[in-house]
């Protein structure tokens, strides 16, 4: 370990050691340290379903160099993955390391492979269809707005959607209120409520839109995690509300933080101005910020989680 810290910098190492920790408490189980003193890691990446048909493994070496003048060393190794597809994916992993040359990246790259293989296992999911018919590139463009954006949602039963209408003497969560964000005339503002039942998530957003400004903004994203302790898994959802992708992305912060029985509701008042990808920025630090205050998450995912999602770089791939 000594010769390494001689051959970089104090900072590059002070980087990686902080960039490692990090990814560790995002991916849990899946990030894996091979050999520490030499810094190679890998991770196991797939499409976040719980039976997903594809897998590939990130094998990384990091440089005492990196992140400041050297990327990491990298192999993927997938079977599925061959010819023009490896080139491409190997293409977009070089793009965000000229992109963002002298950055800790490895969160960016395991992210795009894991776009690559969701969009992969649209097209693996479409080919095993009986009866699909050959359509025109405008007809598979209008039929991708029906693929939802983020596949790992648990889907709501029959019996569960009748609970949902079923009259009882539930009360109404209590629900907490987070500080609003304005940015280029935009505002943004996080709303919380524990849950413990699917009906809690209606009676949630129908006690919010009593409220005439909350009702008048232009998006109101939410997502919540029920954990079901007979069945030992989750019961979750994401509404984009208009705004495209933004519940999905909301949902896999909770994942990624490992809260439980919890919903969180953004509202954005829309400024005229079109923020691009900060409004994914925006939207998550909301919510991560009234999760944190009402104590759902761990100290530790906190503490780094503050570095990830305060880089705002990160958004323009998610």
């Amino acid at each position: 370990m000594a010769d390494f810290v001689n051959l970089g910098s104090e900072g590059d190492l002070q980087a990686q050691t902080e960039e490692v920790e990090a990814l560790s408490s995002i991916y849990g189980d899946e990030w894996c340290v091979i050999d520490e003193a030499s810094r190679v890691f890998c991770i196991q990446i797939s499409n976040n379903t719980e039976k997903p048909k594809l897998t590939a493994c990130l094998q990384i070496i990091l440089p005492p160099d990196y992140p400041s003048t050297a990327p990491p060393i990298y192999q993927i190794n997938a079977a599925w993955l061959r010819g023009s597809e490896r080139a491409q994916l190997a293409n977009s992993l070089e793009d965000i390391y000229v992109e963002h040359s002298g950055e800790s990246i490895l969160y960016l790259w395991v992210e795009t492979i894991r776009d690559f293989i969701v969009e992969r296992s649209y097209s693996f999911e479409a080919a095993d269809q009986p009866g699909q018919v050959n359509m025109t590139a405008e007809e598979e463009e209008e039929d991708d707005e029906d693929v939802p954006d983020f596949s790992a949602l648990t889907q709501h039963t029959q019996e569960e959607l009748l609970f949902l209408d079923q009259d009882n003497d539930e009360e109404v969560p209590p629900i907490k209120h987070g500080d609003t964000v304005t940015d280029r005339r935009s505002t943004f503002q996080a709303h919380l409520a524990p849950l413990v039942t699917p009906r809690q998530v209606k009676m949630v957003l129908e006690k919010l839109y009593e409220n005439k400004k909350i009702a008048s903004a232009t998006h109101n994203i939410y997502a919540y995690r029920i954990y079901c302790e007979d069945k030992h898994s989750f019961l979750q959802d994401c509404e984009d509300d208009g705004e495209t992708a933004a519940g999905g992305r909301l949902l896999h912060l909770l994942q990624i933080l490992d809260v439980r029985n919890v919903m969180v509701v953004v509202s954005r008042w829309y400024g005229g101005i079109l923020l691009g990808p900060d409004r994914f920025k925006h939207i998550n630090n909301c919510a991560r910020n009234i999760l944190v205050e009402e104590g759902y998450t761990a100290s530790m995912v906190r503490h780094f989680m503050l570095f990830f999602y305060n880089h705002s770089s990160l958004y323009q791939i998610w």
